[in-house]
């Protein structure tokens, strides 16, 4: 499968620590096959031993890639924001320049996490409401921590008149999105936690009505960031061309609550602000052209959203426009030296005719992106599937397409690699502990590829070991 990609093929990885307290690294690569359909793969799930710095990681990785056979068909790897994984990249980089395996010199190899940043973003801003999220936090841990609790809850649901299939969560202090889930639910609930305090004595951490109010107005400013995360951390569908909208859409709010906001929402909005300019001050180039390509925003989105944040004809503007045409004549270029091999050559007639239509084919494709942009945008509350739209437009813009099916399939985020921990969880528990790292990667690889082709994918965990197992033997 990865040998008969068409185009490029980009890669998340992360790290894990079992229970084993040893260390893995997950592999994932991504890829748009032949029928236009996006794939994810889980490649590896190797034993990645201590200690994990930048030397270590970048043979690691290396290795991995050669062993496939697709390190010329990478074109970028998504990564958390460590200190060690952005020298790692610069290694990667150097070493795959030397072999001419990258495009625009390696510029973007290194692609950052962006449901990462969200995290880290969104995280110094509830710093603001810490005192009211613990009061929430130790709520739903009241509640939730004996089926007496639990019923008596209920009751005061009942007697309020609430939905009690709603529900409720605890969060997780890593994941900001459990953070928002616990307090939409808990803000839903709110008459009943008031109900609960005046019935359970031995319950001491309802929120004031001041409180309370604090939390709905901060749920309400961070909903747009939730959002986000969602979009951020979805796998099955391309999502680099929603990128630049919702960052744009983040920057916008969190500047117009830093400016005329007030109290503690404007002193949050600074917060998150400043963390915000540290890490997307100039917005991520690529990810910028990927919105281009998308027939719903085109140019003009990106013009109108770059005369809002730096004024009219920016240096910023012209200098994504400058990338997109150098990236395109990088794809113009691979294309001319795939159509001029020996057999090839050998074939084409060099008669004055065809001599013309080569020429007129060439000056065609070089106007492919004034032709593609020129064209009406397509109505952006319509459903289009943008990969049927440049299947579709293929042979009118060759070189292009293939330049968009590549850009269009960069993932945003880490948690294709991040969702085969809970996998390596269930795998390597304290009932297994003592599996052999080849046994746990054939596992969780498995059972990954078993989902991806959607041949019996309810195949339990228990069975596949077994099987694994047996074979081994």
């Amino acid at each position: 499968m990865l040998e008969e990609v068409p185009g490029k093929i980009y890669f998340t990885s992360d790290l894990w620590t079992a229970c084993t307290t040893d260390g893995y690294m997950s592999l994932s690569a991504h890829f748009i096959d032949k029928s236009w359909v996006l794939q994810k793969r889980l490649l590896n799930f190797t034993l990645m031993p201590s200690p994990h710095i930048r030397l270590c990681l970048f043979e690691k990785l290396l290795s991995l890639w050669t062993e496939w056979g697709v390190e010329k068909k990478v074109f970028s790897i998504t990564l958390d924001n460590a200190s060690a994984n952005e020298a790692c990249v610069t290694m990667l980089k150097s070493q795959l320049k030397n072999r001419k395996a990258l495009l625009s010199n390696g510029d973007y190899l290194h692609m950052c996490c962006c449901a990462y940043i969200i995290n880290l973003i969104v995280q110094d801003g509830l710093k603001a409401i810490k005192g009211e999220l613990y009061k929430i936090h130790e709520s739903v841990k009241y509640v939730k921590a004996s089926q007496g609790r639990k019923q008596k809850f209920l009751e005061c649901v009942n007697q309020m008149s609430l939905d009690r299939k709603k529900g409720f969560r605890q969060d997780v202090p890593a994941r900001w999105n459990s953070t928002y889930i616990m307090l939409d639910c808990a803000l839903y609930y709110k008459s009943a936690f008031f109900h609960l305090a005046l019935s359970d004595f031995n319950y001491k951490y309802c929120p004031s009505e001041d409180e309370w109010n604090k939390l709905e107005r901060i749920t309400n400013f961070v909903v747009l960031f939730y959002e986000i995360t969602c979009i951020f951390s979805r796998s099955k569908y391309p999502s680099s061309n929603l990128y630049f909208p919702k960052v744009f859409a983040a920057y916008v709010t969190l500047r117009e609550y830093s400016e005329n906001g007030d109290g503690y929402i404007k002193d949050m909005g600074k917060m998150m602000l400043e963390k915000f300019v540290k890490y997307w001050s100039n917005f991520c180039t690529i990810l910028t052209i990927a919105v281009i390509l998308d027939p719903h925003y085109k140019l003009q989105f990106v013009e109108w959203a770059y005369k809002k944040v730096y004024g009219e004809n920016s240096n910023e503007l012209k200098n994504i426009i400058e990338k997109l045409f150098s990236l395109f004549n990088e794809y113009m270029l691979i294309s001319t030296q795939s159509t001029n091999t020996p057999s090839m050559q050998g074939s084409i007639s060099h008669s004055n005719e065809n001599d013309d239509r080569k020429g007129k084919g060439k000056l065609d494709s070089c106007l492919e992106p004034e032709l593609c942009l020129s064209e009406p945008r397509v109505d952006r509350s319509s459903h289009l599937d943008i990969l049927s739209f440049w299947k579709d437009n293929q042979v009118r813009y060759s070189e292009l397409t293939s330049m968009a099916r590549d850009v269009l399939t960069i993932p945003i985020s880490t948690v294709a690699s991040e969702s085969s921990f809970s996998v390596g969880g269930q795998v390597l528990d304290q009932f297994r502990s003592s599996l052999k790292p080849e046994t746990v990667e054939s596992i969780v690889c498995s059972k990954d590829w078993i989902f991806g082709q959607e041949v019996n994918a309810m195949v339990s965990m228990d069975d596949l070991t077994t099987d694994i197992l047996e074979h081994n033997n």
